[in-house]
């Protein structure tokens, strides 16, 4: 009975407390989670509680002691000879909260710095001398990076012990700044009153003087920088223009007056309103509300006249027209360059004239320039052939230009009296040169002035040149008006209608054996070059057995053979090469021994002679000098010759002031009008202004 009730009350008891489902005991891997699940909410506190995070480190700090309970043996607690001999592990946070751990022993810390009792309250710590000791703890901080040069691998100990933390650089940064400071502060308190007062009104002048305009800045938005010479308002209007006439001209075809009459009141309006201006700011005042009317009628015009094949038929027309009247245009500035470049300035021609008056008709001024120029030449006359001397060769008709040239080579000349200048002139302008250097020879160097006419061996029979020159094919070809390089037939090479082509003159460089017989090296100069530093050094360079020292002018495919030639002409192609570099006349070392040796006047003949049709080259000299001397050149440095100054105005400047020689080639010279400006003072500062002749006739033209 007790048993079936003991049974009894314990089922009842089961009921009404059911058993847990399992025990802890037998679930290890669940009581490890929780385990972990608590170290890092632990962790989560001791990171942003502060005064775990403290407690923490203080813990960390005296766990190697062994003992809490003896705290009298922590260094800084007790006797401080224990101190020597202390290693510590210090606990710190990062900026990102995690705990780091670096050993730092006595011999790295400061002789001022002091041991703080973690067993004392906060509140009792000698704050004093913890001040004191940080300020001499920065001191040697300061000395010991200055020392270290910031070199330092480790946490250094003035990281250590100061209670901030401090950017090494940044600490190095106020310690020049101090001391800086502090030499400044000794500089002025050693200046006396007088230099003080110096500075001081300096100063104040610089401060009236200061403009705090900023340079070098641009913003599209400021409105010092806003774009005045636009002319988008006037194409505008010119577009609009053009548009109108092509709406009048199809108001016209489909009868509609009143369209076609207010069309053309609109263009008149509209072209009053342009006038001559060529940027926005020039347009009349009104221009504006021309173009919004314009464009009002315009749109009128569209929804009445607009039809795309008739627009487009109309444009085409219009495009057609105007290539035309470019072509035209074209054509007219050409010729009209090609004569201004072929005509004699008046004030030229007025020197020339005034010169040759003075040279036949002579006063007594003039007799006593003409005896002492007599006494010069007899003295001078063994200068002409001695090879010791610098001979240079100028063939020119222009009197001012050869007296340029002349003038800047002696001006630039180490020893002027070694200088001769054989200067050979027609028969027209030979008094007006000669007495010109008669009136103002160059100091020291030597000037012979000598007529063409002169040379009896130059004859037709001898030059085959000078032949064709005279022939009246040659002639047809320049002056007849149906020939194909007249205006009237449309061809471009209208430069070579110049009268320079004409002249013996301009083929005299191919004959400088016969002209200089006694003579080995000589330098010919055109006359539109001016000489800006010695020239001596170039009869020091050795030609390599060559005849002609040049400056190459190509440039990736420009000035090679091909430009000049005529590579279609089976004796062109068969003895040249089309991408053979040219060079430039204007400036060259001629080698007269080698000269006669390769007879090169002999290849010129034979050359000049194939092509009396034309058929290889062009006229000019430069063609036919790139084939006689072909393979026969020696390149020199591009210093020595800087071409371009007639035709290009983007010569580079600097290459300009560097080089020996500049050269106008082209027909910008700088004696006359159409000369670009800005080279204009190389040339001009060489002209004789103290001349009276040059006075007088330069006076009237202004």
């Amino acid at each position: 009975m007790a048993s079936s009730s003991t049974a009894a009350s314990s089922s009842a008891a089961a009921a009404a407390y059911p058993r847990a489902p399992f025990s802890l005991r037998r679930r290890p891997g669940l009581l490890a989670l929780l385990f972990v699940f608590l170290c890092f909410i632990s962790f989560q506190v001791v990171i942003h509680v502060p005064s775990a995070r403290s407690a923490v480190s203080q813990w960390l700090f005296s766990g190697h002691q062994g003992e809490h309970q003896r705290p009298k043996n922590c260094p800084g607690c007790g006797n401080s000879q224990d101190v020597g001999s202390a290693d510590k592990t210090i606990a710190y946070t990062d900026q990102y909260g995690r705990i780091k751990l670096f050993k730092v022993t006595a011999r790295e810390l400061a002789s001022s710095s002091i041991w703080e009792n973690p067993w004392l309250p906060r509140d009792s710590q000698p704050i004093a001398r913890t001040v004191h000791a940080e300020y001499h703890h920065q001191e040697a901080a300061e000395d010991l990076l200055l020392a270290n040069g910031l070199e330092t691998t480790n946490l250094s100990s003035a990281e250590t012990l100061a209670t901030k933390s401090v950017d090494p650089i940044k600490l190095k940064r106020q310690v020049f700044r101090r001391r800086r400071k502090e030499r400044r502060v000794q500089e002025l308190l050693q200046v006396d009153k007088k230099v003080e007062l110096e500075m001081r009104n300096a100063a104040i002048n610089s401060s009236r003087n200061f403009d705090n305009k900023v340079r070098g800045s641009y913003n599209i938005w400021r409105p010092e920088f806003r774009l005045t010479n636009t002319d988008s308002t006037l194409r505008l209007m010119k577009d609009q223009i053009i548009m109108a006439k092509l709406y009048a001209t199809i108001a016209i075809s489909q009868k509609e007056p009143d369209m076609y009459a207010l069309l053309m009141k609109c263009i008149k309006e509209s072209q009053t309103a342009i006038g001559d201006a060529l940027i926005d700011s020039e347009l009349d005042s009104s221009a504006l509300e021309r173009a919004k009317a314009m464009g009002h009628v315009l749109s009128s015009a569209r929804d009445v006249l607009y039809s795309s094949s008739e627009v487009s038929r109309k444009l085409r027309v219009m495009l057609q027209s105007t290539e035309l009247d470019i072509d035209a245009v074209k054509k007219q500035n050409s010729f009209l360059v090609q004569h201004a470049a072929k005509t004699v300035p008046m004030p030229l021609h007025c020197l020339h004239m005034q010169l040759t008056t003075d040279y036949y008709f002579r006063d007594g001024v003039t007799k006593e320039h003409f005896h002492d120029a007599a006494l010069k030449e007899e003295e001078n006359k063994a200068k002409l052939e001695d090879r010791s001397l610098y001979h240079y060769a100028i063939f020119s008709d222009n009197v001012l230009a050869a007296s340029v040239v002349v003038r800047s080579t002696v001006t630039n000349a180490n020893e002027p009296e070694k200088h001769v200048f054989h200067i050979v002139t027609d028969r027209l302008n030979f008094a007006a040169m000669k007495m010109w250097f008669i009136a103002h020879p160059p100091q020291l160097a030597t000037v012979h002035v000598e007529n063409i006419d002169n040379f009896k061996w130059l004859n037709s029979s001898y030059c085959s040149v000078l032949r064709q020159l005279e022939s009246a094919r040659l002639k047809e070809y320049y002056f007849k008006a149906h020939d194909p390089s007249s205006l009237s037939d449309g061809n471009e090479n209208l430069k070579y209608r110049n009268p320079k082509y004409l002249s013996m003159l301009n083929h005299l460089r191919f004959y400088m054996p016969e002209i200089h017989p006694k003579l080995e090296k000589i330098l010919f100069l055109d006359d539109d070059i001016v000489v800006q530093k010695d020239l001596t050094p170039l009869w020091d360079i050795d030609l390599k057995g060559m005849v002609n020292g040049a400056v190459e002018t190509c440039k990736e495919s420009f000035h090679r053979f091909d430009t000049y030639l005529n590579f279609s002409h089976p004796k062109i192609s068969e003895n040249f090469d089309p991408r053979a570099c040219g060079w430039a006349f204007g400036m060259n070392i001629f080698d007269l021994k080698e000269w006669r040796k390769r007879n090169i006047t002999g290849i010129y003949h034979y050359w000049q002679d194939l092509n009396e049709d034309r058929k290889l080259w062009k006229l000019g000299t430069l063609p036919p000098g790139l084939i006689t001397f072909y393979n026969l050149t020696y390149p020199l440095n591009r210093t020595w010759h800087v071409l371009g100054l007639g035709y290009d105005p983007a010569v580079d400047i600097a290459e300009i002031d560097n080089a020996a020689v500049v050269h106008y080639n082209g027909n910008y010279k700088p004696w006359l009008d159409l000369a670009i400006s800005k080279y204009n003072p190389y040339w001009s500062k060489h002209v004789h202004l103290d001349s009276s002749h040059v006075q007088h006739c330069y006076a009237s033209k202004q």
